[in-house]
This record gives structure tokens, C-alpha cells and sequence, in this order.
């Protein structure tokens, strides 16, 4: 697994290998598992649907940003995959319990590599060796000195023989290659180790997921809780009050008076966002530890706490309307399209908090964690770059203008949206859009490293014909 991860993955860009790597990984996992493993790993099998998902959009799409996520989503999903392999349920973990899993199964699995070595290497054989191995190590000690000084010697003494001896050692090794690639193999075998070791490990006597995350002792008294939510109810009532009356029944065309379409977006936007994540935090936190004793105080406690939800849901619609307004005015960028998608998860997160203060609270965490993973599928279906790409190039046709160089700092994804936008740049626009994107996809990609966003592209481009100004003699 180590030379395949060298082979497959020291490349300039990442490609098929990846999920064929990780395809050989889970592989090796069920084989090293048997039957029995399998078993015991099937209430958890459905974290292979993602994990393909995910991995295959590494061969898809060209977007570094689209990388990164999805490289860590997978990374996420492995390590999940091997805790949970040989028992526990994914969904009994608590929120907490996703990262202390995670980064839990990432630590324990440094514990594997030494262990498999110390039983691999065969001690005794190297000790009944070590007397011819000493007197190796004293032969070379003494003979190395002395060769090299009659070396130097005779080398001085005659051209001809001296310059034999340099056409004969005037060759390289390529040392700095081997140790390079022998550094990345054994980095690659100690991860593919651990993994392996933690999903097969032998359990202990009470791990995460294996029972239910047991509910806090309640502290807060409910009236104290009920003064809290009401109050913030109350707030968030009448600011949304005035945020529907501007943005969703007034005339949002034009910015509010006295700010520009920037200011007022900036303005609000980010607080309004932190004031949704802090709510979330705040329902949870209610839920957790106020005490609940009737189930009237029940009732109480979950109607308010759900208008809560509910107005801050309108909030977050408040933000996301702002950042339209922006987007609108200025066009779209990868920043802003990660946002939308950010907030769309953060008000289903928020929405799912409210279904499960009435339904199975402790399943909370698990809907958390199934939205985030929509959210990166959501990316790569939606390709950010050549989304940004049409919706630019539609904007252009109501405004007339378009930045041309944010354009050709898109990847490959973005190529083939672009080639519209040909028919009426000119010969110098069309050669800066199209010259960036031209350099790097000169170089073909080898079968590791294929790509269907970059195969799309060349493709897009060949069609596209030369756009190059004549350069003058």
C-alpha cells in the first residue's frame, strides 16, 4: 500500500489515483477483516457511500478548493470508517463525539507502525549475526582511509588514469530521489498501518458509539431558561420584522439609504451569520441543561425554543438576501459561492434542531453531521468554478461588464462554460481569458493524475482554435 500511495499519488496533480488508492485501502480492510469483520462493520457501511463519492470527485473535478475539501472529507470518512469497523453506531455519538473520534482514531494509529515492525523483524536472527556484521563494519572503517588516500595519490600521478577514473564515477545516483521516495513510501505504509490496525484493533471494554451519549444533569431552572428565551425571542421578532419589510416586501433593487450595495452587505452580513451559529450553540446549550420536569415545562420549553429557531432562520434568509444584493451588483466569486452553501447547511443544522426538540434530541449530531457531508457533495455537483463562470457570463449580458482576469484564474472546471464568452470578446480579452488556462493544461496528464474536468477542457480548448495575437517579427 505504501509503493502503490508513491506510485499513485507523487504527482504533480491528483487524478484517478486517488480513489483508486483509497478503493485498494477499504480492499484491504475487508479482506484483512473476513466475514466476521464485515459483519460486525455493516450498521456502519453506508459511510462507504460518501466516502465514494467523495474520493470519485477527486477524478472529476479541477478546483484546489474542491481538493482540499474533499481530500479532508475523505480523510474524515477513513478514520470514522476504521473506528466504527468492528463495532458502535455512528449515530450514538454526541456533537463533541465526531472530532474526539476523528482526531482520537488519527493518534491511535501512530500506536500500529512500531508494533508491526517489532513483530515483523526477527530479533534473534539479527543478534546471531551481529559478530560478522561488527567485523564488516571494523573491515570497512580500516579500508576506506587507506583507499582513499592512495586514490588521491595515483589519480595525481597519471592525466590518462585520472580521467578514466572521472568518465567512470561521473555518474548519479540520484540519491536525493531515492531517499525522497523512500520517505514518502514509508510515510504512506504507516498511515495505511494504522488504519488498518485501529479498524481491526481489539476493542475495549467502552469506546464511543457504543451506547448512547448519556444526557447531562440538568442545572438551569426553567424559568430562568423561559426568561432567556423569551427575551431573545422577543428581539429577534422584531428584527426580523424590519428585515422583511425592507428585503422581502420592500423594494430591495437598491441598497438601504445611505449605503452603497458593499457597505450595506458588509455591514450586517457576517453578524448576522455569527448571530445565527450563536443561536445554535444557545438551543443546544438550553436543551442540554435546563430541567424539564412536567411535560406542560416541556411543551413550554420547546415552543419557545423553536420560535427561536424559527426567527432565526428568518435571520440567516435576511444575511443570505444581502449577499445576493452583492453578488448582483459585483458578480460572483469562489468565496461567496462557499458562503451561500455554508449558510444554506447552517439553516438546514438549524432546521433539523428544531424537528429533534420534538423528535429523538439525541439524534441531533448525526443530522449535523449528514448535512455537512451534503454540503461538500453539494459543491462538487454544483462545480463552483463553472458555475461562477455562466452566472458571470449572464451578467455580463445585462450590465457589459466582466472581469476577464478573475475568469482565467479559474481551473479547468471552469473552461468549457467559458467558451461562450469568445463571440463577442476581443482578440485581446480572449487571449488573456484563454493563454492562463492554455499553460496549464499543456502538459497531458498520465493515468494517475487523469482528470474528466481537464480532459473536457483540452478539449474545449482545442475546439476553441488559436486566440493568440500575432506577435510581430
Amino acid at each position: 500500500l505504501g509503493l502503490l500511495a508513491e506510485v499513485l499519488l507523487d504527482r504533480e496533480r491528483w487524478g484517478l489515483g486517488f480513489p483508486v488508492l483509497v478503493a485498494v485501502l477499504v480492499g484491504a480492510l475487508a479482506w484483512l477483516g473476513g466475514r466476521e469483520g464485515w459483519q460486525r462493520a455493516r450498521p456502519n457501511a453506508w459511510l462507504l457511500v460518501p466516502l465514494g463519492l467523495v474520493t470519485g470527485f477527486v477524478a472529476v473535478r479541477d478546483s484546489p478548493w474542491l481538493l482540499s475539501l474533499n481530500v479532508l472529507t475523505a480523510g474524515v470518512l477513513l478514520m470514522l470508517l476504521a473506528h466504527f469497523w468492528a463495532a458502535g453506531r455512528l449515530q450514538r455519538l454526541g456533537l463533541t463525539g465526531y472530532p474526539s473520534v476523528v482526531l482520537g482514531a488519527a493518534l491511535q494509529a501512530f500506536r500500529y507502525p512500531p508494533a508491526l515492525v517489532r513483530q515483523s523483524v526477527d530479533v534473534r536472527g539479527l543478534r546471531a549475526h551481529a559478530p560478522r556484521l561488527l567485523s564488516l563494519g571494523r573491515g570497512l572503517l580500516l579500508t576506506l582511509p587507506v583507499l582513499l588516500v592512495f586514490g588521491v595519490l595515483l589519480n595525481s600521478a597519471d592525466g590518462v588514469f585520472s580521467s578514466a577514473m572521472d568518465r567512470m564515477l561521473s555518474f548519479d545516483l540520484g540519491l536525493d530521489v531515492l531517499v525522497a521516495r523512500g520517505i514518502g513510501m514509508a510515510f504512506s505504509a504507516c498511515v495505511a498501518a494504522g488504519v488498518l490496525g485501529h479498524a481491526l484493533r481489539r476493542r475495549a471494554a467502552k469506546e464511543w458509539g457504543d451506547a448512547e451519549v448519556e444526557p447531562a444533569t440538568p442545572r438551569l431552572g426553567l424559568i430562568e431558561a423561559l426568561m432567556l428565551i423569551l427575551t431573545v425571542d422577543a428581539l429577534f421578532l422584531l428584527f426580523a420584522g424590519f428585515q422583511v419589510a425592507y428585503l422581502f416586501i420592500g423594494d430591495a433593487s437598491s441598497p438601504a439609504s445611505g449605503y452603497s450595495f458593499a457597505e450595506y452587505a458588509r455591514r450586517g452580513f457576517f453578524e448576522l451569520v455569527v448571530v445565527s451559529m450563536l443561536t445554535l450553540a444557545l438551543v443546544m446549550a438550553l436543551t442540554r441543561w435546563t430541567r424539564r420536569e412536567t411535560p406542560v415545562a416541556q411543551a413550554v420549553f420547546r415552543a419557545g425554543t423553536s420560535l427561536m429557531v424559527v426567527l432565526t432562520l428568518v435571520i440567516l434568509a435576511s444575511a443570505m438576501k444581502r449577499l445576493s444584493l452583492y453578488e448582483d451588483a459585483f458578480g460572483y466569486t469562489l468565496l461567496r459561492l462557499y458562503t451561500h452553501v455554508f449558510m444554506v447547511a447552517l439553516g438546514a443544522a438549524l432546521a433539523w434542531r428544531a424537528v429533534t426538540l420534538w423528535w429523538r434530541m439525541e439524534r441531533f449530531a448525526v443530522g449535523a453531521f449528514g448535512t455537512a457531508l451534503a454540503a461538500v457533495l453539494a459543491l462538487n455537483v454544483i462545480n463552483p468554478e463553472a458555475f461562477i463562470a455562466r452566472h458571470n457570463l449572464e451578467r455580463q449580458a445585462r450590465t457589459g461588464t466582466l472581469d476577464v482576469e478573475l475568469l482565467s484564474r479559474l481551473s479547468a472546471d471552469a473552461v468549457p462554460a467559458l467558451m461562450p464568452a469568445l463571440s463577442f470578446l476581443s482578440e485581446s480579452d480572449a487571449a488573456l481569458l484563454l493563454d492562463g488556462h492554455r499553460d496549464r493544461l499543456s502538459q497531458g496528464d498520465t493515468v494517475p493524475e487523469w482528470n474528466v474536468s481537464r480532459f473536457l477542457a483540452r478539449r474545449a480548448l482545442l475546439r476553441a482554435g488559436p486566440w493568440r495575437e500575432p506577435v510581430t517579427p
